[in-house]
């Protein structure tokens, strides 16, 4: 997103990353995204991880956000399943709640959702599927910015909704020629070269373009880019990455101070 003042062009964007799954060094991460994906319980985390992770970022400033799931904690929440749209709706907005309530004990507020796993890659071209997280955000809180892959069907099923979507791009994994995500189980969809991430993060930032697993460019323009917490050395991913944006006069900032 480009905001415009009197003298020049700012470019603005949001980092973000999935905590509270126990997999990942969250109090590294915490000082370099500026938006937190909290696991509400179904895929990782309990009441008192969600809890912890909640105060931890309220304390650094950063958005917090839900990361609902399916109910898949065997899985974690990376095998499909097909569930009716009403138990998605059920599920998802328990999983928001449970992440509000604990943000507003804590004096702060909820800022966003992004579905986490299979229930966002599915939900990605499955309009159903979206427009299910769409009915549970609104049954929890019709404000709240919902996080969806850039240039998705499920943005436009989300607007249509009336709901605040954020087009986000993924600094950590490679793109099919589709603009989906090249599935986990194939050799090179994890990147973890923070060189390879830095170009990365500053050509979808400034030319709104990624390079895809065939070598192809395509356009994705994001308003959030995302690091894996569970990605192997993401706090050190993470800092190269918001080190590079800064460094090419991208501001990065929380969803919320500008969308």
């Amino acid at each position: 997103m480009r905001i415009t003042n009197h003298t020049s062009r700012i470019t603005v964007i949001d980092l973000n990353s999935d905590l509270g799954e126990g997999v990942g060094a969250d109090a590294e991460l915490l000082p370099e995204i500026t938006s937190a994906n909290v696991a509400c319980g179904a895929h990782a985390g309990d009441l008192d991880t969600i809890r912890r992770t909640v105060e931890l970022a309220r304390a650094r400033g950063v958005g917090i956000g839900a990361h609902p799931s399916f109910p898949d904690r065997e899985g974690f929440g990376r095998r499909a399943m097909a569930l009716p749209p009403e138990d998605v709706a059920a599920t998802v907005a328990e999983q928001i709640d449970v992440v509000a309530r604990v943000a507003r004990d804590a004096g702060t507020r909820l800022q966003h959702v992004k579905p986490h796993g299979a229930l966002y890659n599915q939900a990605a071209t499955d309009r159903a599927l979206a427009a299910a997280i769409g009915e549970a955000v609104r049954r929890v809180d019709g404000s709240l910015i919902v996080i969806a892959l850039a240039g998705s069907p499920m943005v436009t099923v989300l607007r249509d909704l009336g709901l605040r979507v954020a087009q986000e791009a993924f600094i950590d994994r490679r793109y099919s020629s589709g603009g989906t995500l090249v599935p986990r189980s194939q050799p090179g969809a994890l990147i973890t070269d923070p060189a390879t991430a830095v170009q990365r993060a500053v050509r979808l930032a400034t030319e709104h373009v990624a390079a895809t697993d065939r070598g192809e460019t395509i356009t994705v323009k994001a308003d959030t880019l995302c690091v894996h917490g569970d990605t192997p050395r993401a706090a050190a991913l993470a800092k190269a990455v918001r080190q590079a944006l800064e460094e090419a006069d991208i501001r990065v900032a929380r969803l919320d101070t500008f969308l």
